[in-house]
């Protein structure tokens, strides 16, 4: 017996085992998806693998932990309450509507509940994006108590997102105007822009604007429109098909840069 014990844990949702001497200390762990057995002292090597032997389930990469990136290291600086990453989609509503619910009955449907609903859609189907290589923060909290919807960030660029919920209705786009059904026009776009604008200088780089429409019966674009795309809530996954502005570490870069919420106190 060498007198090291494996000790199973959960980080980020992933399983480690990870091998720690009879005082506790870890000299090792083995990370089964990355299979990967990173090692603290390259001297306990054959210990560690003979403890580890009935725990591996296939060929391993064995050695030190690999550097972290300038990415990386900016996460792990990063103060949990000033960490958006985990925000849900829509995480501002559903903090508002758990505060003040709204009276119990009501003859018409509160609106935050509507644009909850579209938020959460929106939120959902960028978060899909995360396997090819996306990144989606929500609900970024702005200087005067405005917020950007969504963030995407990726291979195609950086997109800010707002959304508007529409089910079943016409939504009409004459630039800047937006209008959902028989409503009085809105200068939405101009909002739209607005945040995209806000969102670039917060990280010195270019941010596009866009206008999503949740479950919309139609949506009629009159005329050419400037710099702002409109897509269906359904369409949004199409921003992972635009590829070829953003490297990896440059995406990686500007996530770690964005989900800082002292990133966006003076925009």
């Amino acid at each position: 017996m060498n007198g090291l014990r494996v000790i199973p844990a959960w980080r980020h949702g992933q399983e480690r085992l990870y091998v720690s001497r009879a005082d506790g200390r870890n000299i090792a762990w083995y990370d089964r998806e990355a299979a990967r057995i990173n090692l603290l002292s390259e001297e306990e090597r054959e210990e560690v693998l003979r403890t580890l032997g009935p725990f591996l389930t296939g060929p391993v990469t064995v050695g030190p932990p690999p550097v972290p990136t300038p990415a990386e290291l900016a996460r792990l600086s990063l103060h949990p309450d000033d960490d958006l990453a985990p925000n849900r989609p829509a995480e501002a509503l559903i903090v508002s509507l758990d505060r003040d619910p709204g009276p119990p009955h009501r003859l018409r449907p509160d609106p935050r509940r509507r644009a909850l609903a579209a938020e959460q859609a929106v939120g959902e189907a960028l978060d899909r994006l995360d396997g090819v290589g996306w990144h989606a923060l929500h609900s970024i909290p702005l200087p005067g108590g405005d917020r950007i919807h969504h963030l995407a960030i990726g291979p195609g660029g950086l997109f800010a997102v707002h959304t508007l919920y529409a089910r079943k209705q016409r939504v009409t786009v004459a630039d800047p105007m937006v209008t959902l059904g028989r409503r009085d026009p809105q200068r939405l776009l101009r909002r739209v822009r607005a945040d995209a604008d806000r969102a670039s200088y917060a990280l010195t780089a270019e941010v596009h604007p866009v206008l999503a429409v949740y479950a919309a019966s139609e949506v009629a674009v009159t005329a050419p429109l400037r710099e702002v795309r409109v897509l269906k809530d359904t369409e949004v996954d199409g921003l992972s098909r635009t590829g070829g502005v953003l490297k990896p570490a440059d995406v990686e870069a500007l996530h770690a840069m964005a989900r800082d919420r002292g990133t966006w106190t003076k925009v």
